[in-house]
């Protein structure tokens, strides 16, 4: 019999799930509010009912489901399927995967937002066909994810593939993981309004406005040769490099992929930090490399979950 999987994207305010094929095809898909105030057994109990009435309405019984994959926002005990914190949901200490199993009665597998997002683009989107892959999604943090030799990577405590907080500036500004100069307080959509804010404040010469900052006006000023803008995407490519050149040291991955709502600038980001990685890499680890964009958006989070067993992973 054909087996079908799905993947669960869970965020701080929406679900997004997605039923897929063994082959990676996306079937039906779905988005759900994720009603954080009812607690992790109230969102859990909607997660089990949303996803059956997926598989009901692509007209898929639910025994041909093979299994269910869950990317979550946080600290997990990924073998024994159990979320230690959630930030954004206030979650601690929940046995999801055995929850999950009791109530489905299939397989689940769980694993961190930002490494199913990488296996989603690994399995389907921008690095479809590579092996050795660093995935960064630069948005409100700096997500990522490492694929070696086609495996995700999670290391000791599952911790591997956090480079939003490699230390880039050593005088700069406090991250939120309590680290000074952490990627995330540069290259990430906040840290751009921060810096573009902070230059407001000063009183210095930008066509930005504090009514309307975002990462998108910040890079459309840049592409009209606004010198703050200039400045501040300068600053944010140039840390991003820095930290590519040494992924490239230890990983040596044949490409990189960049997600997330900053890399909507397309190649205002993408040919500077294509100069500056040239730069910044050594000779040897460079040759061949690609620097690219993610291709499957929001999709990236549900499809890779899915992929957590339609993939092979129990």
């Amino acid at each position: 019999m054909r087996k079908y999987y799905i993947g669960i994207d869970v965020g701080g305010t929406s679900m997004k799930m997605g039923l897929m094929s063994e082959s990676g095809e996306v079937l039906a898909e779905a988005e759900h509010l994720t009603q954080k105030e009812d607690g992790p057994d109230g969102v859990i109990a909607r997660m089990v009912e949303d996803a059956k009435q997926l598989a009901d309405g692509a007209g898929i019984s639910w025994n041909q489901i093979g299994g269910v994959g869950v990317g979550l926002p946080g600290f997990l005990d990924i073998p024994n399927g159990v979320v230690k914190y959630l930030t954004n949901l206030g979650w601690r200490n929940v046995p999801i995967k055995e929850k999950l199993e009791q109530a489905w009665q299939v397989p689940v597998s769980i694993d961190n937002d930002a490494n199913v997002a990488a296996l989603g683009e690994a399995w389907q989107g921008a690095g479809k066909g590579v092996d050795d892959l660093v995935c960064i999604t630069l948005g409100t943090g700096v997500g990522g994810g490492v694929i070696a030799e086609g495996h995700l990577l999670h290391g000791m405590n599952g911790f591997a593939g956090e480079v939003g907080h490699i230390q880039v500036d050593r005088e700069g500004v406090r991250c939120n993981c309590g680290q000074i100069g952490c990627l995330e307080t540069v290259a990430s959509a906040t840290a751009l309004v921060r810096m573009a804010r902070e230059a407001i404040d000063q009183g210095r010469e930008t066509v930005l406005t504090a009514e309307s900052l975002s990462a998108r006006e910040i890079f459309s000023a840049c592409a009209k040769g606004d010198p703050v803008a200039s400045e501040i995407v300068a600053k944010a490519i140039d840390a991003l490099a820095r930290t590519l050149a040494v992924l490239s040291l230890v990983l040596n991955p044949s490409r990189f992929i960049i997600g997330g709502g900053v890399a909507k600038a397309g190649d205002v980001l993408l040919n500077p930090l294509r100069e500056a990685y040239e730069k910044e890499a050594q000779d040897n680890v460079k040759q061949g490399v690609e620097i690219v964009l993610a291709k499957l958006g929001n999709r990236a989070g549900f499809i890779g979950a899915a992929g957590l067993l339609a993939r092979g992973r129990k």
